[in-house]
């Protein structure tokens, strides 16, 4: 079926169920009207909870690929040199956050859900009511995944704290370790992207979008775990090389990774970074 219809589908029911469930708001005392929003929204909860967890499960992932990929038996070159194929799933971790956030972002209808179920769940128990759900989400897990919905970004948030608490866990291995590691992959991706010998051998532009979401998303952890982030003059990142790449790309393909640096990076609006930088990332 084509993207569009998809997309189409995709929208008719988060219709449906933004008007079940406003229904239901304004119908408390109609079984029916209740019972619709119901059905229409535990699955959706059902969802969410599976990213939840399966952010938790990238948080630990990424963890382990940092810890082979900065260790001090070999530079970070070298790593990513010898084990390409760690360094691949690195980049799918980081095509599946952007791509993930992307889609979040453009639809805020998750909070308004979510918000709803809980809402739902707690007068039910009040009234000693059963939910019939298996897979209801006690207090404790609803609460942990509203922080986590709540930020405009949650898989990058999680992987970017998960990239801080990684350095800082590990003050034997030297912060240029990790800050090297992901400066060379912004560098390949931009280096690939920008010379034509090498993005003729690109299959499709599926692939185009994987290095542009993984180039952002090393720069993103970058500026996150280097004390003067990816904006300063001395980064190993070519800031402006970066966004100039993303600006020769369709807009509408790449708004969602300009969103990300222009307000998930750490250190874009600190003194040190150039006014040129900034009126890059300024949005048209």
């Amino acid at each position: 079926r084509p993207r569009s219809s998809w997309r189409t589908c995709r929208r008719t029911k988060e219709q449906e169920r933004k008007y079940d469930r406003r229904a239901a708001i304004q119908n408390p005392n109609v079984e029916g009207v209740q019972e619709t929003a119901w059905a229409a929204v535990v699955p959706l909860v059902a969802k969410l909870k599976t990213f939840y967890e399966f952010s938790q499960k990238l948080e630990s992932s990424l963890h382990c690929l940092l810890d082979i990929l900065t260790s001090a038996d070999s530079t970070p070159t070298q790593h990513l040199e010898q084990k390409q194929a760690l360094a691949r799933q690195f980049a799918h971790i980081l095509h599946f956050t952007l791509r993930f956030d992307e889609l979040k972002m453009t639809n805020p209808a998750i909070q308004n859900d979510f918000s709803y179920y809980r809402r739902t769940i707690s007068r039910m128990r009040i009234n000693n009511m059963s939910s019939d759900s298996g897979s209801e989400v006690n207090n404790e897990l609803a609460n942990r995944m509203s922080l986590f919905y709540a930020s405009a970004t949650p898989m990058l948030k999680t992987l970017s704290d998960a990239t801080s608490k990684f350095v800082s866990d590990n003050p034997d291995v030297p912060i240029e370790n990790t800050t090297v590691c992901l400066s060379t992959m912004a560098c390949v991706c931009k280096v690939m992207l920008e010379t034509p010998e090498y993005r003729s051998r690109f299959a499709s532009e599926e692939t185009v979008l994987f290095c542009l979401r993984v180039m952002v998303g090393v720069i993103i952890l970058y500026d996150h775990v280097h004390p003067a982030g990816a904006f300063v003059k001395t980064s190993n990142i070519d800031m402006k090389g970066c966004i100039k790449v993303l600006k020769d790309q369709p807009p509408s393909s790449v708004e969602g990774l300009l969103n990300a640096l222009r307000y998930t990076t750490k250190h874009l609006n600190d003194e040190t970074t150039s006014k040129q930088i900034k009126n890059m990332l300024q949005a048209n």
